[in-house]
């Protein structure tokens, strides 16, 4: 999850590193990891009477780097301009909240995947029960250290928000609650559901467009510090048929 083995270290290193011309530029890294892209820096050019007389002067851009097992760069940190002969600093340990915006960075929430009964053609006046798959609620959380420092950001779920397609919107505190094969399909769900009172049959498609968005809760901790960031989120869709009862035929439940 990121974590960092405690025998590296981190310094910065002189690099072929080039400012942007002008505007403000966002730089998109790699995570070698999960295999995904990630943007964790942001910065501004420098002038261009700066950038004029910083290559008159000579130098070049370091960039911040860790070495050692188990050690990815230090993203978290913006390259630095030295001229030459001027040897870098000692890198200053990072703030808890540098290490808690990267844990953050790293989280990997999964996406919701919609379920319903009935699980065909909903029914006009019957009891829509909506839940989401087990498998993608759940506790979440990512690691980042360097030597000496360690945070961790915690993501969990907390609510659902179901829009149905109709104009009705649902609230759901949890991921809502399966139906089983003995269930009684009239009676409604005990925690989740929606009750359809017009079919779907003048929807675009004939089908009601159906989203569920689970509202995340994230914190981070660690170092001696803790801390909430902005709620995140993740979002599935679904399309639903809703037709009247008398137009499936009798039998039909």
């Amino acid at each position: 999850m990121g974590d960092n083995s405690p025998a590296a270290k981190c310094s910065y290193v002189r690099s072929n590193f080039q400012p942007p011309a002008n505007g403000v530029q966002t730089v998109a890294f790699h995570d070698t990891v999960r295999a995904v892209p990630r943007v964790v820096l942001a910065y501004a050019p420098l002038s261009r009477a700066s950038t004029l007389l910083s290559q008159r002067r000579g130098g070049a851009w370091y960039v911040y780097r860790c070495t050692g097992a188990g050690f990815r760069d230090g993203l978290y940190r913006a390259p630095i301009w030295l001229p030459d002969g001027e040897v870098p600093a000692e890198a200053a340990v990072p703030s808890p909240q540098e290490l808690a915006e990267q844990a953050r960075a790293q989280l990997h929430l999964p996406s919701p995947r919609i379920e319903a009964n009935p699980a065909g053609d909903k029914l006009v006046s019957l009891p829509t029960w909506l839940w989401l798959d087990r498998s993608g609620w759940g506790r979440q959380q990512a690691t980042a250290a360097v030597p000496g420092v360690s945070v961790t950001a915690v993501a969990t779920p907390k609510s659902v928000s179901w829009s149905m397609g109709d104009g009705n919107t649902v609230s759901c505190s949890g991921p809502g609650t399966p139906f089983t094969a003995r269930g009684d399909a009239s009676a409604a769900s005990p925690d989740c559901g929606h009750t359809y009172h017009r079919s779907s049959a003048t929807a675009p498609g004939q089908q009601y467009p159906v989203g569920a968005t689970i509202h995340w809760m994230v914190t981070w901790s660690g170092a001696g510090a803790s801390g909430t960031f902005p709620d995140l989120t993740t979002s599935a869709t679904a399309a639903f048929r809703v037709a009247e009862v008398q137009a499936l035929g009798t039998g039909h439940r």
